[in-house]
């Protein structure tokens, strides 16, 4: 009896001993380099301790993170907080910080790390941003909450992107428990991570989805309302257009029309058109970002109706509005957003670059032409007027989007704008969004999207 004890004690011991090895070798194959990297890893910050981190520089070198006796520091304190992140021993690190941590630390690649003297110094990491446009976009938004994004539409370059609220990566320590409880959530990127209706910008998606099905040719009865299944939707202020044709409703955003044509469009088509774009697709970029969703089914007219033009459960990222804009200016292609240009070690020597990579192909060069053509009316005799720029042919389309708030109180809409320039040869494409802001996505989005596109090719 005694020996039968002993072998299942023996048993036990080797299941458990075994289990060890197995727990011991999956996290050295699998687990190794996530936890080498983590930035909550305490030997990779006594192994900091040795080394000068990398600067994080814009395109044109202007340097945005820096490294001085032993302390991060950051030149222009907020404005690129939503973008860099930040370098905390206490609190750990966040975005390119974190993303590019082992590059910084001149860990990455095969050549080691560039010696100068007895002090070890990082690689140092070019940003696709520039500076100028970031100031500006930043200084457009001023105390309001909300993003910007720009982007060149044909290299998928990142060369603005701001998120309002923000936070000083200078003084997190001091700051750190007021950030985490302020309600307006100010270490959220809202340009990468916030979710929100998208509103009228969606329509761009929804005329994509009526030409292919060739219903370009509709005419609409606007009459200020629509009932669609048992429900009234209604234009902006209720105005009501009369017969209007498919191209003149985008033009001027009426809800009637595009409820109508979503309607005929019918759910699958207007799904498989939204995937085309990006939702319901989990990004790869080298910074986070949060899938854009577009409901899985929807079987009401109704709901079909909300989702045409841009209310439901849709919700998408700035970001990926910013990227609607730049499938219609680059022919239908979506190039894969990026933020980092290149990376070079201390002797000036290129150690990564990155390149152009195609995302998907939204839609036809066809549509994109069309498309393109209406958004340039939009601007010169629709909804977009506000950001008409002397000399530069301007292509746009604004959006105001109903939320949780607008149930309870009046003006609390957010506001949009996407558009691209110059429409003839596209350099740039802007999504910029305000939250609860109320008015028009014309009159407070439009004058922000001006000022960038109008810095970008002065």
């Amino acid at each position: 009896m005694t020996d039968k004890r002993i072998i299942n004690i023996l048993i036990v011991i080797c299941i458990l001993f075994m289990s060890l090895i197995g727990y011991l070798t999956y996290l050295e194959l699998f687990e190794a380099e996530e936890l080498a990297k983590s930035p909550y890893n305490q030997r990779q910050w006594a192994y900091e301790e040795d080394i000068e981190r990398g600067m994080i520089l814009d395109k044109e070198g202007v340097i945005l993170a820096q490294s001085k006796d032993g302390e991060r520091t950051y030149p222009y304190d907020n404005m690129y907080s939503h973008i860099i992140g930040y370098n905390s021993r206490i609190y750990g690190k966040s975005l390119l910080e974190s993303k590019y941590n082992q590059l910084l630390l001149g860990q990455y690649g095969l050549g080691g790390l560039n010696i100068t003297g007895n002090k070890k110094k990082g690689y140092n990491l070019y940003l696709t941003i520039d500076h100028n446009l970031q100031k500006v976009a930043y200084n457009s938004i001023g105390n309001r909450n909300g993003s910007a994004v720009a982007i060149n539409p044909k290299t998928g370059e990142i060369l603005a992107m701001v998120s309002k609220p923000d936070f000083n990566p200078n003084t997190l320590s001091e700051q750190w428990e007021s950030l985490v409880d302020n309600e307006n959530s100010p270490l959220l990127p809202r340009a990468t991570s916030g979710l929100y209706a998208p509103g009228s910008t969606f329509k761009i998606l929804t005329s994509s989805a009526a030409l292919d099905l060739n219903l370009q040719d509709m005419v609409f009865e606007d009459k200020g309302s629509i009932e669609i299944g048992g429900k009234t939707v209604s234009n902006s202020g209720s105005k009501a257009y009369g017969n209007i044709t498919f191209d003149r409703a985008f033009q001027l955003s009426s809800n009637v029309a595009f409820c109508s044509l979503g309607v005929t469009a019918g759910f699958d088509k207007l799904k498989s058109t939204a995937e085309n774009f990006g939702f319901n697709k989990e990004p790869d970029y080298d910074f986070p970002v949060a899938k854009s969703i577009f409901p899985l089914s929807a079987k009401e007219d109704a709901e079909i109706a909300a989702l045409a033009m841009g209310q439901g459960n849709t919700l998408a990222t700035p970001l990926q509005m910013a990227l609607v804009a730049c499938a219609v200016a680059n022919d239908g292609v979506i190039m894969e957003p990026r933020l980092v240009s290149h990376a070079t070690n201390n002797s000036g020597v290129t150690i990564l670059a990155t390149k152009p990579k195609q995302q998907s192909v939204a839609m036809s060069k066809e549509n994109a032409d069309y498309i393109t053509d209406m958004m340039v009316k939009t601007v010169t005799q629709g909804t977009g007027t506000s950001a008409m720029i002397n000399g530069i042919t301007v292509a746009g389309k604004t959006g105001t989007a109903e939320n949780e708030q607008t149930v309870m109180q009046k003006n609390k809409e957010h506001t949009w704008f996407v558009a691209f320039a110059p429409a003839e040869d596209p350099e740039i494409a802007v999504a910029v969004m305000l939250e609860y802001s109320g008015g028009s996505g014309a009159s407070v989005c439009g004058p922000i999207v001006r000022n960038i596109i109008r810095e970008y090719l002065r």
